[in-house]
């Protein structure tokens, strides 16, 4: 059976449903195929169940530190029901799920449940893309289309020798599915994910060690933050090792009994040699492009380094086909995607949309406390070519942090000398990732930090530390 449509999705994760709901809107005939859920990794696997978890942890730890603002909890010993998290957990996916499909059902987009594979040029279409899909049903379907947009997603990354067996070894998609809590927990890897693990567990009374071959957590953000961050998780116990990488085969698994395990490995810290025991291990070391399996070699679409290569308005080098989101590799966010899809459809309806930049992406972790930053760090820019100026305004001296005994952190704006652009903004703290629309729509509008600092800021609030950090770039902050 062969359908015909304007724009073909290739995968319903938030970018692929983002992009065609955008087609709808402007009028396309559209369908996705997806695989398994509308909602892809981000609903079912990454963004929401993540953060469902963290807000447990946050509840248990704001809980257990109750007497600090003079509310006495009781006689009894305060208690994680794993169980209960989890249940939760999985309610606001199926929530979010349930709105997904009704998107799709409001715009009249036809939704194709099975796996989708790209053909050559054939007699039903005289161009690549065409996807022939093997639905759920066992249905065999052709989408012959005029555009194509490849929304495939990512993968864990595995390291050789800590394959994931969903017990002793978890990538976050096994780790998102335990059924309790362990005592002990190995991170490899102190990136988003594995911060985000390691906060979150420690939340819970887990004892935590991060592993990170880099000299310094979320080495892709600014300095300042990674050392105030490696600070704080510290101080709450997790013990955080950096410059460490782990030996190969050096893995071992033994079974306790009573449903325990243990996990021992070796890893070189400097050259020394150290051996960390767990009750298991977490793999988070990014995320892996999908761009196999699925029919690429059928076409003459680029792949480089392991994603598909695409120009600024998210085209591959075939020109009516076209790939947004983590397959790209490049920036792997949710809402990176999104943008990316209407992008992208935009620019096949002749909008002419601006062409995707990475620096006007914000990028958030989850932890506690909270880091958020937009644009370039202040090493970034400097080798860049901009003659720099910054300044920090500490959340300590704000306000509205110490009523909520959250003082930990602060707000940072990097700028151009001579231009006096903002070309930064860099955040840890409580609560940052809500405070950093703020400076992306600053980045968006090419204000300055004067613009930013001349915004009246309420008061007591926490947007007064980007309103106080702005000002300070040029000397006139009231607050410091």
């Amino acid at each position: 059976m062969t359908r015909t449509y304007d724009i073909v999705v290739l995968g319903g994760g938030p970018g692929g449903y983002v992009a065609a709901i955008r087609a709808a809107q402007l009028g396309k005939k559209v369908a996705v195929v997806e695989k398994a859920k509308l909602g892809g990794t981000c609903l079912h696997k990454g963004c929401i169940p993540s953060k469902a978890l963290l807000r447990s942890a946050e509840v248990h730890r704001t809980v257990r530190k109750g007497e600090e603002y003079g509310i006495r909890i009781g006689e009894g010993s305060i208690s994680v029901d794993f169980p209960k998290v989890q249940d939760r957990k999985t309610g606001v996916v199926d929530e979010l799920h349930r709105g997904v499909q009704y998107l799709m059902k409001k715009h009249n987009i036809e939704v194709i449940y099975g796996t989708g594979r790209l053909a050559g040029a054939s007699i039903f279409s005289p161009q690549t893309g065409s996807v022939a899909v093997e639905t759920e049903d066992g249905e065999a379907v052709t989408l012959v289309n005029e555009h194509l947009i490849i929304a495939t997603g990512s993968k864990p990354r595995v390291i050789p020798g800590l394959e994931p067996d969903g017990r002793f070894v978890l990538t976050s998609d096994e780790a998102l599915e335990l059924e309790a809590l362990p005592s002990a927990l190995a991170i490899i890897g102190g990136g988003v994910i594995g911060v985000e693990w390691a906060s979150m567990m420690a939340d819970f009374g887990v004892a935590v060690t991060i592993v990170e071959a880099a000299d310094r957590l979320l080495p892709a953000e600014e300095e300042d933050v990674s050392r105030e961050l490696a600070s704080a998780l510290q101080k709450r116990g997790v013990e955080v090792l950096t410059g460490t990488s782990v030996l190969p085969d050096t893995l071992q698994k033994r079974e306790l009994g009573d449903g325990k395990t243990e996990v021992r490995f070796e890893a070189d810290r400097g050259g020394s040699r150290v051996r960390i025991e767990a009750e298991a291990v977490l793999v988070a070391v990014g995320r892996v492009p999908n761009v196999d399996g699925f029919g690429l070699e059928n076409t003459a679409v680029t792949v480089d380094r392991g994603a598909i290569r695409v120009n600024g308005w998210m085209q591959t080098s075939e020109p009516h086909i076209y790939a947004i989101g983590d397959c790209t590799g490049g920036v792997q966010l949710a809402h990176a995607a999104s943008h990316q899809g209407i992008i992208a459809v935009e620019h096949i309806c002749g909008a002419a949309p601006k062409p995707f930049d990475p620096l006007f992406v914000p990028r958030c972790v989850y932890s506690y406390p909270e880091v958020a930053s937009i644009g370039m760090t202040e090493r970034q820019a400097k080798e860049a070519g901009h003659k720099v100026k910054a300044a920090k305004m500490p959340f300590r001296v704000v306000g509205k942090a110490l009523v909520h005994g959250e003082t930990e952190g602060f707000v940072k704006v990097v700028a151009d000398a001579i231009s006096n652009d903002v070309l930064g903004v860099h955040m840890i703290g409580a609560k940052v990732t809500e405070l950093i629309g703020e400076a992306s729509l600053a980045r968006l509008l090419d204000a300055t930090p004067w613009e930013i600092g001349s915004a009246i800021h309420p008061h007591p609030s926490l947007s007064e530390a980007l309103g106080e950090a702005s000002l300070a770039v040029d000397g006139r902050s009231v607050g410091l």
